[in-house]
């Protein structure tokens, strides 16, 4: 693996964010990558609880500056990069202080689900994909962490297919088990269509659950990875049908057990 390219997008990474096992499994697994001579670039978004002075942040003024349109609508895209102490890992912030000013990740002061959370996953894809092409950086491996990150394969997939950037790029998707409750807004099928049309893959998401956008995930990804011991038997059994590579959850052996999967991925035909 060593020289290859793999992109890390994750709706968290530590030390930005507080340490779950998203959060810390997402940072681990771009760690030991980056460890072996694997290159490693990190999408996530610009959370308004990331404290950017702490962290070092600064904008790319050559990389911002572009609108991206969600559900017809314009909206600045602004790229703030850090480096992970130590690791000399580079960090991209998808930003826009629309969707990710305020101070808060996911829900509200009593808890809820931010209503335009699916715009916000919507422009973090298509934020991911446009400052990728900017940077000119064709992955090898794309590996998604977190349900915000997870309409990023269908967008590869069906709205950016004829992208010779990644053509030869190879989506895997870590799914674990720490799903919200409810639903997202229940316009995002109808926000999707704005990009994909009438595509038979929107139906997936048509009740935006956590499990559906997961499944939305798995559904367009080469590989699929447990990210948690115990995963729902819905998720698994559609895992099981999707007959993809799948690595079960790693304990003891993750740093090679990791490195081999993307490996095999790589190799593949």
């Amino acid at each position: 693996m060593k020289d290859k390219r793999i992109l890390f997008v994750s709706s968290e990474v530590v030390p930005y964010l507080p340490e779950t096992e998203l959060a810390l499994t997402a940072f681990n697994a771009a760690k030991n990558a980056h460890s072996k001579g694997v290159q490693t670039r990190i999408f996530m978004p610009r959370f308004g609880v990331i404290n950017e002075r702490r962290h070092q942040l600064h904008e790319v003024i050559r990389l911002s500056g572009m609108n991206l349109v969600v559900d017809d609508m314009d909206m600045p895209l602004i790229i703030k990069v850090a480096s992970i102490p130590k690791e000399r890992m580079q960090v991209y912030f998808i930003d826009n202080e629309e969707y990710f000013k305020r101070k808060a990740v996911f829900t509200d002061e009593d808890d809820q689900l931010f209503e335009d959370n699916d715009e916000r996953a919507i422009f973090f894809a298509k934020g991911v994909v446009e400052t990728v092409k900017k940077l000119n950086w064709a992955p090898d491996i794309i590996h998604v962490h977190g349900w915000m990150a997870s309409l990023l394969p269908l967008y590869l997939r069906e709205f950016y297919n004829e992208e010779p950037l990644f053509s030869e790029s190879k989506i895997i998707t870590s799914v674990y088990s720490n799903p919200f409750e409810g639903t997202l807004n229940e316009k995002l099928a109808d926000k999707l269509k704005f990009d994909l049309n009438e595509n038979d893959k929107i139906a997936t998401v048509r009740i935006p659950s956590h499990t559906n956008i997961l499944k939305s995930a798995i559904e367009n990804s080469d590989a699929i990875i447990h990210g948690s011991e115990n995963i729902s038997e819905e998720l698994t059994t559609f895992i099981e049908e999707k007959k993809v590579p799948v690595l079960s959850f790693q304990e003891e052996n993750f740093k090679e057990s990791y490195l081999s999967f993307y490996a095999d991925l790589v190799s593949a035909k």
